[in-house]
C-alpha cells in the first residue's frame, strides 16, 4: 500500500502516519506539508516532502509513485479561515480542488480520504441530533463553507468514477499534544494540555456548551479504517460522521480535577471571547453516528480515558 498524507506535519498527520505503519509495516508513505514534516515512525519507507500545495506544480511530486490512497489533511483552521477569507479559500478550497483534479488525471480511481468538519452544519442543526442525511448543511463560518464545497466535489467526482472518495467529518480532537492551533476549538485541548504541563490556560466560552469530541487514539484507528471500506458500501453519499462523544468544558475540567488534582484544575481561567463562542455555538453538540457504526468505525474511549492517555504520554516525553 502506497499512501500520501498532506498536512502531515500537523498533529493528526503525525498520529495517522504512525498508525498506518503500526497497522501494516510494509506501507510506503509520502508525508507532505508546507515545511518538511518529521517522520514519526521507524520505517525507512517514508518520504518527507516540503511542498506548497497552493502551487499545482508542487502536487505532481506526490503522485510520482502512483499512490493507492491520499489523505487530505492540510488546511487553514476555523478561526484562521474566518480572519483571512482569501487565505482560507486559497488553502482550503483552491489547493484541495487542484490536488483532486491532478489525482483524477494521474491516478484515476485513487482512494481519497478528505477530512471535513462538523462546521459544515449551521446553527439550525444545533437544536437537533445531527446526521449526514437529515440536516441540510448551512455553515455559519467560512471554514465550514470551504469544507462543504470540497465535500460536494468529492461526491461528484466519485459519482463519475474519477476518484474513490471518502469524506470523514471529524469531531474536535481532544487532547491534541503540541502547540495550540488556529482552530476555534483549540481551547478544548488547551484547558487540559497547558495545566498538565504547569501552565495557565484560558476557557473562552460558556463552560456549559457541549462539544463533540474524539480521542487521538480513536481518530487514528478510524482514519486507517476509512481506506479499508469497500467503495460500494459508501454508495453515492460519501460523507460519514465519525464516532465521538459530547462533553462540556465544565465536564472536562471536572474530569481533569478528578484525575490530576485541584491545583492543575486551578490553572484554567474563564475569559469570554465572543468571536470564538459564536463559532462554537454554530456546531451541533449531538450526533447520530449509526452510519459510521454500520461501516465499521470504532467507538471512542471516552473523556477520562483520553485525559489519562494524554497525561501518560506527557510523562513519557520527560
Amino acid at each position: 500500500m502506497r499512501v500520501v498524507i498532506t498536512g502531515a506535519g500537523g498533529f493528526v498527520g503525525q498520529i495517522l502516519a504512525k498508525k498506518l505503519i503500526e497497522t501494516d509495516p510494509s506501507t510506503s508513505l509520502v508525508l507532505a506539508d508546507v515545511k518538511e514534516p518529521p517522520n514519526p515512525t521507524e520505517s525507512k519507507d517514508v518520504k518527507t516532502v516540503a511542498a506548497d500545495l497552493t502551487d499545482p506544480a508542487a502536487v505532481d511530486v506526490l503522485f510520482e509513485k502512483a499512490p493507492d490512497a491520499v489523505y487530505i489533511l492540510h488546511g487553514i483552521m476555523s478561526s484562521g479561515s474566518e480572519a483571512n477569507l482569501g487565505l482560507g479559500l486559497k488553502v482550503n478550497f483552491d489547493s484541495v480542488r487542484h490536488l483532486i483534479d491532478i489525482a483524477r488525471v494521474k491516478q484515476p480511481g485513487v482512494k481519497i480520504v478528505f477530512t471535513s468538519s462538523c462546521a459544515v452544519f449551521g446553527r439550525a442543526a444545533v437544536k437537533n441530533v445531527a446526521t449526514e442525511t437529515d440536516i441540510v448543511p448551512m455553515p455559519e463560518s467560512s471554514y465550514g463553507t470551504q469544507k462543504l464545497m470540497i465535500e460536494f466535489l468529492v461526491n461528484d467526482y466519485s459519482r463519475r468514477g474519477l476518484i474513490d472518495g471518502r469524506v470523514v467529518r471529524l469531531p474536535t480532537v481532544f487532547v491534541r499534544a503540541g502547540a495550540p492551533t488556529a482552530a476555534a476549538s483549540s481551547f478544548v485541548s488547551g484547558i487540559v494540555r497547558e495545566p498538565v504541563n504547569g501552565e495557565e490556560s484560558v476557557l473562552p466560552v460558556d463552560p456549559s456548551i457541549g462539544i463533540w469530541l474524539t480521542s487521538p487514539r480513536t481518530l487514528a484507528t478510524n482514519l486507517v479504517h476509512a481506506i479499508k471500506i469497500p467503495a460500494e458500501k459508501f454508495g453515492h453519499f460519501r460523507q460519514v460522521l465519525l464516532p465521538g462523544y459530547t462533553a462540556t468544558s465544565g465536564e472536562i475540567l471536572e474530569a481533569l480535577e478528578k484525575i490530576a488534582g485541584k491545583e492543575v484544575r486551578s490553572r484554567v481561567k474563564e475569559q469570554r471571547d465572543e468571536g470564538i463562542q459564536k463559532i462554537v455555538l454554530s456546531w451541533p453538540a449531538k450526533y447520530d453516528t449509526a452510519r459510521a457504526k454500520e461501516l465499521g468505525f470504532s467507538e471512542d474511549v471516552g473523556l477520562e480515558q483520553t485525559i489519562k492517555d494524554f497525561i501518560e504520554g506527557e510523562k513519557q516525553k520527560k
